[in-house]
């Protein structure tokens, strides 16, 4: 059966900018908001755009976020004739069992994608947190006639050199590409969503595969490829909230942003909402030493503490005494008595004991790694 679109997520990244918070868990799989992890959103972009047949390529630790995406039920993705699948690296012929790269990793699953027989592929990082109808983006590339289009938006000066940049002329072609340059010509910057018309991608794929080139790579290799080829390469703008999460200060202030009732992502609104597999878990519970300010407390909390415009996950426990201010906690965090805590991010299942601080600044956020014990017997060890 022909499926007009299949999207690809590609959410095999470790994430190591994260830290002690992606030791143990893929970055796409990292915890956000309170009730998410960071994968929900582009899955649900997908769900709410229409697209009903999606590959999710995992590679690095990728245990939690497999068990999260399962068969893609929590998203309505479940289908008979589409839904998410998970798409692990395999040994080939040739005795390659890694992704290279991005491109590569699409290469080693031309057979997955074939199966669908699509006219176009949406590529899709699993590592952003933003909201958008990938369907008008179709719509564009169509009207474009082109053989590939990148969604894009500016980024501050200081930051584009995070990501691949590029200028286009006044039809928005883009005729300039450079990939996380030292010295960038430009702040218009790629959000890791490409729209490929499949027949001529997979033809790049395999002839630079048979004949040795690199091609392991969009930024790297393809986009210079389709430019140098004089391809049809469209930017599509982008105005809505997007924000890589890449940084602990990145994820910190999404957090924070996050606690506004008049954010930009507008998580409330039910004509576009962000599903996730949800825990079967008990109520939250305050209690009568309980002091709650502007923060999201979610479902199975016990908190006897003050919680001053923080995230607490499901499952988290705050003692007596202690203060949480400015800060995001993952799920089944345990926190102890007289424990301060201010401009922190406190990783999923850490243990801070009783009388420990862990406080940072915006510029330094504080972290409790996955799992990580701080204060009280942990020190003695």
């Amino acid at each position: 059966m022909k499926t007009e679109t299949v999207a690809m997520i590609l959410a095999g990244g470790q994430g190591s900018r994260l830290g002690k918070l992606t030791k143990q868990i893929a970055k796409p799989a990292v915890p956000f908001g309170g009730n998410y992890r960071i994968i929900d959103f582009a899955l649900s972009n997908c769900a709410n755009s229409g697209i009903n047949d999606v590959g999710v390529v995992t590679q690095y630790q990728p245990l939690v976020l497999n068990d999260h995406v399962g068969n893609g039920s929590s998203w309505g993705l479940n289908r008979h004739n589409g839904g998410a699948t998970i798409l692990q690296p395999y040994s080939s012929v040739d005795g390659e069992k890694f992704f290279k790269g991005t491109a590569h990793a699409v290469f080693q699953n031309i057979d997955f994608i074939d199966q669908k027989n699509p006219d176009y592929v949406v590529i899709l990082s699993g590592d952003h947190i933003y909201k958008m109808d990938y369907e008008k983006m179709l719509d564009y590339h169509k009207q474009q006639a082109a053989s590939l289009t990148v969604g894009v938006m500016p980024v501050p000066w200081e930051d584009a050199s995070r990501f691949g940049v590029m200028a286009t002329d006044r039809t928005d072609r883009i005729i300039e590409f450079q990939e996380k340059p030292d010295n960038p010509k430009s702040n218009l910057a790629s959000m890791g969503i490409y729209i490929f018309s499949w027949p001529r991608l997979k033809q790049y794929l395999v002839d630079n595969q048979s004949k040795n080139r690199q091609m392991e790579d969009f930024g790297h290799h393809v986009i210079p490829a389709y430019l140098r080829n004089s391809e049809a390469i469209y930017a599509y703008s982008f105005e809505g909230y997007w924000k890589d999460v890449g940084t602990l200060e990145s994820l910190w202030s999404a957090n924070m942003e996050f606690l506004d009732p008049d954010h930009d992502l507008n998580i409330r609104n039910r004509d576009w909402r962000v599903y996730s597999k949800s825990p079967n878990t008990t109520p939250q519970f305050l209690t009568s030493s309980a002091k709650v300010k502007d923060s999201m407390i979610t479902d199975g909390c016990y908190v006897a503490g003050e919680i001053n415009h923080s995230i607490l996950s499901h499952n988290v426990k705050v003692g007596k005494n202690s203060v949480i201010t400015d800060s995001f906690i993952m799920p089944n965090a345990v926190i102890g008595e007289n424990v301060r805590i201010e401009k922190a991010i406190v990783g999923e299942g850490a243990h801070i004991y009783d009388d420990a601080e862990l406080v940072g600044t915006e510029d330094d956020i504080a972290v409790a790694g996955y799992g990580e014990e701080i204060g009280g017997y942990s020190d003695e060890k």
